[in-house]
């Protein structure tokens, strides 16, 4: 019979994305094996590469979970509120994820000596997509006013881009945060008179 693991996948994750976000892409595996508490041979039984767990600490796998709850909404509840939820939720994966995807362009933005840019599927972009396809199935329910479902995304991902850049990456000295509710709201009160139908 196997021995029970001592230490979890997740464990060893939480233990990567503190040394990752430490000393960038450069950290060593032998590093984050000590902090997990774990054998470098351990770790790459579980992980099989180096990029493979990179990948699992800065939650490439994870992102994007709203998407499919968005699109499963078409014709269900109120439009608005499902616009809001979504909404926030992308805000708040995209806050989370902001941190570590600095560390992996720390390696550069060419795919030949940056292979996790390949991995990475352009999320902001896959963002859109997910919302173009909520609002194409809405306007063809009449829930929604007839309009330019991409250019409607990309508007709503942009205005969350900057956001998130204003609020996180380059926040003004002195400045009292903007709350992500307050603002998804405030997004929509501009928004929805052009949505409704």
């Amino acid at each position: 019979m196997a021995r029970p693991r001592q230490i979890t996948d997740e464990q060893i994750v939480a233990a990567a994305q503190e040394v990752f976000l430490e000393q960038g892409f450069a950290a060593t595996t032998a590093a984050i094996a000590r902090r997990a508490g774990v054998s470098e041979g351990t770790l790459f039984n579980r992980f099989p590469t180096k990029e493979d767990l990179f990948a699992a600490a800065i939650g490439l796998t994870d992102y994007g979970q709203w998407r499919a709850a968005l699109l499963a909404a078409v014709g269900q509840g109120e439009v608005r509120r499902n616009l809001e939820r979504a909404t926030l939720s992308m805000l708040r994966e995209a806050q989370a994820l902001v941190p570590r995807l600095t560390v992996m362009f720390s390696r550069g933005h060419d795919p030949s000596h940056n292979p996790m840019i390949d991995r990475l599927d352009d999320p902001m972009r896959a963002d859109a997509r997910a919302l173009t396809g909520y609002l194409q199935g809405e306007v063809a329910l009449g829930r929604v006013r007839p309009l330019d479902a991409e250019v409607t995304a990309l508007t709503v991902v942009g205005a969350l881009t900057h956001f998130i850049h204003q609020e996180q990456v380059m926040p003004p000295p002195g400045r009292t945060p903007v709350d992500a509710g307050r603002f998804v709201r405030g997004l929509l009160d501009v928004l929805w008179p052009g949505l409704a139908p």
